[in-house]
């Protein structure tokens, strides 16, 4: 019974990894479809969707049977229940990069405002913490975690200077404000993806730590 209950764990990771590592595609094709002005790539974005929303159905199955059926205890309780919890993280992220591929087809269909660094830079920050969040996840590893959870303000930084950028360009000229706009929403996607990274990160500590540090709860509790 233990062996089969350690089997059906080790294909929730699976679904897991599947997951992340479709979202983490998804991501990288919209930014390259965006900086390359590449319909076809964000076309295919598109079209994984439902691969993504899929396997967040199946996670949630998997995770609520194993619950209900397993009535796991201590560091089994905490596994499923942070795989929930990152099952959702990563269907969000799953939108995010929808939300990017949308913005990229409608900027094709105006000249480029500019030559992209700083969301590309985001991009990849973002993904490295998508990646790394879910090995941590994978590896029990609570020093990567923190590691991911430590990198969300390059991003925020990045946004800051895109914003700054961007608000100049719009002050200057006009006519460069709608596709200003839709480079802005893209930094915000990118920025809600390294919240989202941040969050898996958060959950691994909890995993293996058996204590939340979201909102800074650990700092709240031992002051009261």
């Amino acid at each position: 019974m233990e062996r089969l209950f350690d089997e059906e764990l080790n294909k929730l990771r699976e679904k897991l990894l599947r997951m992340s590592g479709i979202v983490e595609e998804s991501v990288a094709l919209s930014i390259e479809a965006l900086r390359d002005r590449k319909e076809e790539l964000a076309r295919e974005v598109l079209r994984r969707e439902e691969s993504v929303n899929l396997l967040d159905v199946e996670i949630d199955e998997t995770c609520l049977r194993l619950l209900a059926l397993r009535q796991p205890m201590a560091g089994d309780l905490r596994l499923i229940t942070s795989a929930m919890k990152i099952g959702v993280d990563l269907e969000r992220m799953g939108d995010l990069a929808v939300n990017i591929a949308q913005r990229a087809l409608e900027l094709l269909q105006a000249p480029l405002l500019k030559p992209l660094v700083d969301i590309p830079r985001m991009a990849r920050l973002a993904q490295d913490m998508l990646k790394d969040s879910i090995r941590a996840f994978i590896d029990r590893n609570d020093a990567l975690a923190a590691d991911v959870c430590e990198r969300d303000d390059a991003v925020d930084a990045l946004e800051n200077q895109v914003f700054r950028e961007l608000l100049t360009y719009m002050l200057e000229d006009p006519s460069t404000i709608q596709r200003a706009v839709g480079l802005l929403l893209v930094s915000r996607y990118l920025e809600r993806l390294a919240d989202h990274a941040t969050n898996i990160g958060e959950n691994v500590i909890y995993l293996v730590r058996g204590r939340s540090i979201k909102h800074n709860v650990d700092k709240i509790r031992s002051a009261d």
